[in-house]
Protein backbone atom coordinates (compact mmCIF):
# COMPACT_ATOMS: atom_id res chain seq x y z
CA UNK A 1 0.00 0.00 0.00
CA UNK A 2 2.74 1.99 0.94
CA UNK A 3 4.28 1.74 -2.52
CA UNK A 4 0.88 3.43 -4.25
CA UNK A 5 1.42 6.16 -2.18
CA UNK A 6 5.29 6.61 -2.68
CA UNK A 7 5.01 6.27 -6.44
CA UNK A 8 1.92 9.26 -6.37
CA UNK A 9 3.78 11.56 -4.23
CA UNK A 10 7.14 11.12 -6.64
CA UNK A 11 4.81 11.97 -9.79
CA UNK A 12 3.44 14.43 -8.02
CA UNK A 13 6.86 16.18 -7.04
CA UNK A 14 7.76 15.65 -10.54
CA UNK A 15 4.71 17.38 -12.18
CA UNK A 16 4.88 20.01 -9.76
CA UNK A 17 8.45 20.77 -10.44
CA UNK A 18 7.94 20.58 -14.69
CA UNK A 19 4.98 23.30 -13.85
CA UNK A 20 8.19 25.23 -11.92
CA UNK A 21 10.27 24.84 -14.71
CA UNK A 22 7.78 26.63 -17.05
CA UNK A 23 6.95 29.39 -15.29
CA UNK A 24 10.54 29.90 -15.12
CA UNK A 25 11.35 29.96 -18.35
CA UNK A 26 7.95 32.14 -19.40
CA UNK A 27 9.32 35.35 -20.90
CA UNK A 28 6.45 38.13 -21.07
CA UNK A 29 6.67 40.75 -23.73
CA UNK A 30 6.58 43.92 -23.40
CA UNK A 31 3.99 46.64 -24.44
CA UNK A 32 5.34 49.14 -26.79
CA UNK A 33 2.53 51.69 -25.44
CA UNK A 34 0.74 51.90 -21.98
CA UNK A 35 -2.31 49.72 -21.52
CA UNK A 36 -4.24 52.89 -19.98
CA UNK A 37 -2.83 55.97 -21.24
CA UNK A 38 -1.12 54.72 -24.52
CA UNK A 39 1.95 56.84 -24.01
CA UNK A 40 5.27 55.23 -25.40
CA UNK A 41 6.88 52.64 -22.94
CA UNK A 42 10.93 54.13 -22.54
CA UNK A 43 12.89 51.35 -23.83
CA UNK A 44 15.08 50.71 -21.40
CA UNK A 45 11.84 50.34 -19.02
CA UNK A 46 10.72 47.83 -21.32
CA UNK A 47 14.02 46.44 -21.13
CA UNK A 48 14.75 46.19 -17.03
CA UNK A 49 11.05 45.17 -16.36
CA UNK A 50 10.02 42.23 -18.92
CA UNK A 51 6.58 42.04 -19.49
CA UNK A 52 5.67 45.60 -18.19
CA UNK A 53 2.83 47.00 -19.58
CA UNK A 54 1.93 50.31 -18.13
CA UNK A 55 4.48 53.99 -18.09
CA UNK A 56 5.85 54.84 -14.85
CA UNK A 57 2.91 57.33 -13.88
CA UNK A 58 0.31 54.66 -14.71
CA UNK A 59 1.88 52.21 -12.75
CA UNK A 60 2.89 54.04 -9.84
CA UNK A 61 -1.42 55.34 -10.05
CA UNK A 62 -2.70 51.50 -10.39
CA UNK A 63 -0.73 50.06 -7.40
CA UNK A 64 -2.17 53.21 -5.06
CA UNK A 65 -4.96 51.86 -6.26
CA UNK A 66 -4.03 48.45 -5.08
CA UNK A 67 -2.82 49.42 -2.08
CA UNK A 68 -6.00 51.64 -1.17
CA UNK A 69 -8.29 48.35 -2.39
CA UNK A 70 -7.10 45.78 0.18
CA UNK A 71 -7.96 48.22 3.26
Amino acid sequence: MTDQFDRAQQLEEMQREIALKKHRTFQAVSRLYCEDCDAPIPEKRRQMIQGVTRCVTCQQRFEMQQRNFRK
